[in-house]
């Protein structure tokens, strides 16, 4: 008991230690480039649907793709009848592409190809070419070329191997851009937006005071997820080299006070801004144990009586000692998860813990559960 005592003591106070170094902003600083995107300079999605060929017995069985290899053999001048054409070595596909901002004609990207139909695996087929539609309904490239599936399928009758999924796979340097889409960065005027990642007010004034500190007075935040900058006169004929400029400056962002948990894994992730009102917490687990021992009871010998199995039920309830342990006002997460740690509490106590802190509003942040 008192060996606990002690033990209690110590964690209040570590708990109660200065909290002058831990009040510092430790947000590490990181390039504007990877805090906010150009507006205008974005990728473009294309989808598109074919015909991967070449499978092994592997291929759709409906009437979908039969009405597409219908289509293919017609533009050919085959005339045939689609119900002649049946194989098991086709699939139907749908082909998706994020087309990368600046994209040229003639360049080469991935592609992913994923089966629509019944089929068991695109493994060795051999994507038929195709033309890949954007929103508006312009085809801006197309897809060819061997599947790719990390993963493979092998089986008989009666069993059955897989390794992955061997539905989904990718077309390697594919897709050739065939249309530039056009990437209007820059607005009237001479200007640009810089659209944030993730919007938050402090990082965008903060994203500002650093472009105007090297380039003067040319920056302001617009709101929360945009600053408006004015590329200067030096850089009016080359705004690529003004933007490249940009993207290297340092900036310091600001993250809100948010606890991630997963119940699932027992995986507690939390921010250095978060805090914890003054709340005393304790814990204690409980283990129930619950055995069945039934009985057989045999007659005397030469008796009329039958054997018999009489039941019985053993329980043993055994509950952990408690730890009471009390936080400051203002403590942090990283206080509280040391203090659990020095008494034993497993993640998912922790996340117990954390959620009853909440729920007591003692926890100065967002509690995200996943």
């Amino acid at each position: 008991m008192k060996g606990m005592l002690r033990s209690i003591a110590g964690l209040i106070l570590l708990l109660q230690f200065p909290l002058s170094l831990l009040a510092a902003d430790v947000s590490p600083r990181v390039r504007l480039k990877d805090l906010a995107v150009v507006e205008g300079a974005r990728s473009n999605q294309l989808v598109g649907m074919g015909l991967v060929v070449g499978l092994q017995g592997t291929g759709d069985r409906g009437d979908l793709v039969q009405r597409m290899m219908k289509n293919m053999v017609d533009q050919f001048g085959i005339a045939i009848d689609a119900g002649s054409l049946k194989s098991r070595n086709v699939a139907v596909v749908t082909v998706t592409v994020d087309l990368p901002p600046f994209s040229r004609p003639g360049q080469a990207i991935d592609a992913r190809v994923s089966a629509m139909g019944d089929a068991k695996s695109l493994e060795g087929g051999v994507l038929v070419q195709t033309p890949l539609r954007a929103a508006n309904g312009g085809v801006y490239a197309a897809a060819q070329g061997p599947v790719l599936v990390g993963g493979f399928s092998a089986g008989g009758q009666a069993a059955t191997v897989a390794k992955n999924v061997t539905t989904t796979g990718r077309v390697a340097g594919g897709v050739l851009v065939e249309r530039e889409v056009p990437a209007a960065f820059t607005g009237p005027g001479g200007t640009l937006s810089l659209l944030l990642n993730r919007p938050d007010f402090t990082t965008a004034r903060r994203m500002a005071e650093a472009i105007n500190a090297k380039f003067g007075a040319v920056a302001r935040p617009d709101d929360a997820g945009c600053v408006e900058v004015a590329i200067p006169a030096a850089y009016a004929a080359q705004p690529s080299v003004f933007i490249a400029e940009l993207e290297a400056l340092p900036v310091r962002p600001d993250t809100a006070a948010r606890v991630v948990v997963n119940e699932r894994t027992g995986t507690v992730v939390m921010g250095g801004n978060v805090r914890i009102g003054t709340v005393a917490v304790a814990h204690g687990n409980l283990t129930v144990q619950v055995v069945e021992e039934p009985q057989v009871v045999q007659p005397q010998p030469f008796g009329q009586g039958q054997t018999a199995i009489v039941p019985r039920t053993g329980v043993a309830a055994q509950e952990g000692g408690g730890q009471l342990i009390t936080v400051p006002q203002a403590g942090t997460v990283d206080e509280l998860v040391s203090a659990l740690n020095g008494v034993g509490a497993s993640p998912r106590d922790m996340i117990a813990i954390l959620q009853a802190i909440d729920e007591a509003g003692a926890l100065h942040g967002e509690l995200v559960v996943m």
